[in-house]
């Protein structure tokens, strides 16, 4: 009697804890790849010195100063092993730390804020599980009128517009996923559009690339201009270099684009790397000439 009772017992426990582990590891792998469509391995992980993953460290140049990448990894006392899931998502909804202090928009909070919710949470999810790195974060090297932090309240006013993502009615579902990949999650705009001297994107020109991209490099324009852009790229043009790196003319992506393709944009499933195509070449097309073109071929990412 005793042992039909512990196998009732046992079989009652496993009804209960299957599903629950089917949806941790559903949960976990959603979380994962949101992880890669953010990018966030590429930017906090200092891959040219071997650095950790997601320890941080790396160089981005910018016109106001070299800004270093934070470790966000959940070690307690040099990452975010301390915060809750609250202070993740007001770093990213608000672009202010755990102790009130205003995040430089070298983290790309104005286009994280566009996150759903439940993306949001799913990412705390994945992250705050990720192993833990001892790692101190290093200083920016900024212009001396930028290291007044209290002033980034006023860029905030000027140039910040938190909220969700709302898909437009007068778009398929599938240009909306595109649109919501690109501009939230992916934040393709933060690199691929140009900004005024006071850093804020202008956005009668996004995507259209510029001169001053992170870590010095002159970062392509992406929008379907015939010359200056990729406007004679087809779809399959795009996701074959979301998958591979490869262009229309057989070169290959470079630099920092070369990790995102590695990091980011091959891991997405197909129907999301068509999707992002679609969006992007479905952008008004911008001339704007960022880098000497080669002779008979298109642009470049």
């Amino acid at each position: 009697m005793l042992r039909r009772t512990c196998a009732v017992i046992a079989f009652g426990w496993l009804l209960c804890v299957a599903p629950a582990t089917g949806a941790a590891q559903d949960l976990r792998k959603h979380g994962e790849y949101l992880f890669r469509a953010a990018g966030c391995a590429t930017c906090h992980t200092n891959e040219k010195n071997r650095g950790a993953p997601l320890a941080g460290g790396r160089a981005l140049k910018t016109p106001f100063g070299v800004f270093y990448t934070p470790n966000i990894t959940p070690d307690p006392e040099t990452g975010i092993g301390r915060w809750s899931e609250a202070d993740f998502t007001r770093a990213l909804r608000a672009g202010v730390s755990p102790e009130g202090q205003h995040y430089y928009p070298a983290f790309p909070y104005p286009s994280y804020a566009r996150m759903r919710d439940e993306d949001v949470r799913v990412l705390w999810a994945y992250l705050s599980k990720a192993k833990p790195v001892r790692r101190a974060n290093k200083p920016h090297e900024l212009l001396w009128f930028v290291r007044y932090r209290p002033l980034l309240g006023f860029w905030k006013a000027l140039f910040f517009r938190p909220g969700p993502y709302q898909s437009r009615s007068d778009r398929t579902e599938i240009w909306n996923r595109g649109a919501y990949l690109a501009n939230a999650v992916g934040h393709c705009g933060e690199c691929h559009t140009p900004r005024n001297l006071l850093g804020g994107m202008k956005e009668r020109m996004a995507m259209a690339g510029t001169r001053a991209g992170p870590e010095g490099d002159p970062i392509p324009n992406i929008t379907p201009h015939k010359t200056s852009g990729i406007g004679r790229w087809r779809e399959s043009d795009l996701m074959e270099y979301f998958d591979s790196g490869m262009m229309p003319d057989g070169d290959f992506a470079g630099d920092i684009m070369a990790e995102v393709v590695d990091n980011s944009l091959r891991h997405l499933t197909q129907d999301d790397r068509r999707a992002i195509a679609g969006y992007i070449l479905s952008l008004p097309p911008v001339d704007n000439p960022v880098r000497k073109e080669k002779k008979n071929t298109d642009s470049d990412f």
